[in-house]
């Protein structure tokens, strides 16, 4: 009973009327009446407690006070950390694919197969293998072996370039297919029939004249390989591609994209291009014609 009585007392006092009167001190007049209670009172100070927290959230929020709190970046220097994000990001990317440039050649010299570099899920190139390739002869690479030397698309006829000579060979322009280093010149070993050309992995090859592709695939000894009709009977040959480009029977012109450099097939040490130029069937020496 005391308990609820002292709550109802306080209630009670909360609810009791108080008069604010300002008097004219020369006066004495009443100026202003003013009939409160301390409900009023600690209604009105919350009220305006919540309403001045929400003024002070918004103008932090939605304006430029909020720079003059300490420790809160700036317009520049928030424009500057996201600047250092990206160049961090840059910078790992970067060491990531010189260390796997670096375990690649590592590979190579240990005699082992590189590392194939990541394919990106926007890339829709429909030569590279959905599956790791196993260099293993099979009856049917045997029978398109066979194919593809009854269509003579890869004629390795030994005859001497005298007999082909139709017509001057030294009036055609040829693009060189890649810069670089030539580092087995053309009849350097048995049925050596071309060039091998050192660049940098993915640099562009590009076709030497305006022409056809009449063969664009893989080779288990050569990998990618893209072969190219030319007019007046010329053929010319890229090797160990790491991806093709064109597609069999699409038309080329001169010193267009075909292919990346890369380091595909069996019959390779390195990333690098081989690159043969045929005349009715016979081999010639690219580096007489062009310049690498």
């Amino acid at each position: 009973m005391t308990t609820s009585h002292k709550k109802k007392s306080w209630l009670k006092k909360l609810n009791n009327k108080y008069r604010l009167v300002v008097f004219n001190e020369h006066t004495y007049e009443e100026a202003l009446v003013l009939r409160l209670s301390r409900m009023n009172v600690f209604t009105a100070i919350g009220v305006s407690s919540v309403l001045l927290i929400i003024l002070v959230i918004f103008l932090i929020a939605f304006t430029d006070l909020r720079e003059f709190i300490p420790g809160y970046p700036d317009s520049n220097q928030r424009l500057l950390i996201v600047r250092n994000a990206q160049g961090v990001d840059s910078l790992i990317m970067e060491i990531e694919r010189r260390n796997k440039l670096i375990n690649n050649f590592q590979a190579i010299l240990r005699g082992e197969v590189p590392e194939q570099a990541d394919i990106s899920e926007n890339d829709t190139t429909p030569h590279q293998p959905a599956q790791p390739v196993t260099f293993e002869r099979s009856a049917q690479d045997s029978i398109f072996r066979s194919q593809i030397e009854k269509e003579e698309k890869f004629n390795l006829s030994i005859r001497q370039p005298t007999q082909a000579a139709s017509f001057n060979l030294a009036n055609v322009f040829f693009f060189s297919p890649v810069k670089g280093l030539v580092i087995n010149p053309f009849g350097a070993s048995q049925e050596h029939y071309g060039v091998d050309i050192v660049a940098s992995p993915g640099t562009r090859v590009a076709a030497v004249m305006d022409g056809v592709v009449t063969f664009s695939g893989w080779t288990v000894e050569t990998g990618y390989v893209i072969q190219i009709q030319h007019s007046n009977n010329l053929i010319s040959i890229y090797k160990h591609n790491e991806r093709l480009l064109k597609d069999v029977g699409e038309v080329i012109k001169a010193g267009e994209a075909i292919a990346r450099i890369g380091n595909s097939g069996e019959l390779t040490t390195g990333p690098h291009l081989h690159f043969e130029l045929w005349h009715s069937g016979t081999p010639l020496n690219p580096q007489e014609y062009m310049t690498f």
